[in-house]
């Protein structure tokens, strides 16, 4: 289904005006994204996202509205689910929902994983510690890239932009999803920040971040490379980035949940079916998404803190439902398929690797 242009779309000021007022999920500014549908509290005071598939409404991160809010919020949303024969499943959620769902008995968590924060302030001691970092900015800069804010209004309708993004997309090896991770923000960047990764008068890479209004911050929520995009691009962007956030009075960086991170403080809150099935994903699934990457990558910025991230659903114990919920409202219907999708492009790119191999033996 076509998501309506934004001035079409009655909901879109509403849902925006709640987020900028009482948004601290990290993922809260997602849920002006398309694909997301919307409650709002009968006090107009609040707003979940979520994406409805089969029995469960799968949340965006968590309810949007003021701290004092959040249980009645919860009550309210939950008895509107379960009169439509539903259930809620919070994907994404962080420390105010589970402190407050914690110990209750009509709920159960999962941990997904951890995502790292930042104080910017302190991001020029974190360079300064770490040579590492310092090379890599000077392996991009000595190549000739530059970095510099873009307009939100000409980012969106970017040539450019848009192809590094097509031309990103075509290296990930799962289909595209969506739900939270929505590849297509450049429709909607209202508020969002774009910076741009030149080298001469081309574009090869863009960072793209998304307030966290009530944390003062901000989430780095896509790092797009195209092909001619060099070495140290994607760290020269992140620095670029943290130094504005700084200079501007941001308190609140981060870069997103890092699935199955080892660097979250442990917690035995995972029935043992599904340490079993995420920690067999961790090691073979490295075609379709690679984790320990995505952790080392992150973890080389020297986050001054892990915060964990949860998945809670409105069942005494977390069923194989549940995540098979979570799983259909990423790949935007039946998982199955969005494996099989994924089985399919690793069988074509095998075969166009064999045949250049090949075909350079002759």
């Amino acid at each position: 289904m076509t998501t309506p242009p934004l001035e079409d779309d009655p909901r879109f000021d509403r849902t925006r005006a709640l987020v900028l007022e009482h948004g601290w999920n990290a993922t809260s500014y997602q849920l002006v994204n398309p694909g997301i549908a919307h409650w709002f509290s009968a006090r107009g005071d609040a707003v979940v996202g979520y994406v409805d598939v089969p029995r469960v409404r799968v949340v965006a991160g968590a309810p949007v509205c003021a701290p004092e809010r959040l249980p009645a919020v919860v009550e309210e949303f939950e008895a509107a689910c379960a009169a439509l024969r539903r259930r809620a499943c919070y994907f994404g959620a962080e420390g105010r929902l589970d402190s407050l769902l914690r110990d209750s008995r009509r709920h159960s968590r999962v941990l997904l994983g951890g995502q790292p924060a930042w104080d910017p302030h302190g991001w020029p001691d974190i360079v300064r510690r770490r040579a590492s970092l310092r090379a890599q900015f000077n392996r991009a800069r000595n190549k000739g890239v530059e970095v510099s804010p873009a307009a939100p209004a000409s980012a969106a309708v970017s040539g450019p932009l848009r192809r590094i993004l097509s031309e990103w997309l075509g290296t990930r090896g799962l289909p595209p999803l969506h739900f939270l991770v929505e590849p297509d923000t450049l429709e909607r960047l209202a508020d969002r920040r774009v910076f741009v990764a030149r080298r001469g008068d081309r574009e090869i890479a863009f960072l793209l971040a998304s307030p966290v209004p009530r944390r003062d911050g901000w989430l780095i929520e896509q790092i797009v490379r195209g092909r001619e995009a060099v070495n140290g691009t994607n760290e020269l962007l992140i620095d670029f980035a943290m130094r504005i956030f700084a200079a501007e009075g941001a308190r609140y960086v981060t870069l997103g949940l890092s699935p199955l991170s080892p660097y979250v403080a442990p917690e035995r809150v995972n029935p043992m079916w599904l340490r079993l099935l995420l920690g067999w994903v961790r090691l073979h699934g490295r075609r379709f998404y690679n984790f320990e990457g995505l952790d080392r990558f992150k973890a080389k910025f020297a986050p001054d803190r892990w915060e964990p991230v949860y998945a809670i659903a409105a069942e005494p114990r977390f069923s194989v439902r549940s995540l098979h919920a979570i799983a259909a409202a990423f790949s935007g219907g039946s998982p199955e398929l969005l494996v099989a999708r994924a089985l399919w492009r690793a069988v074509r790119t095998e075969m166009r690797w064999l045949s250049r191999r090949l075909g350079g033996r002759h």
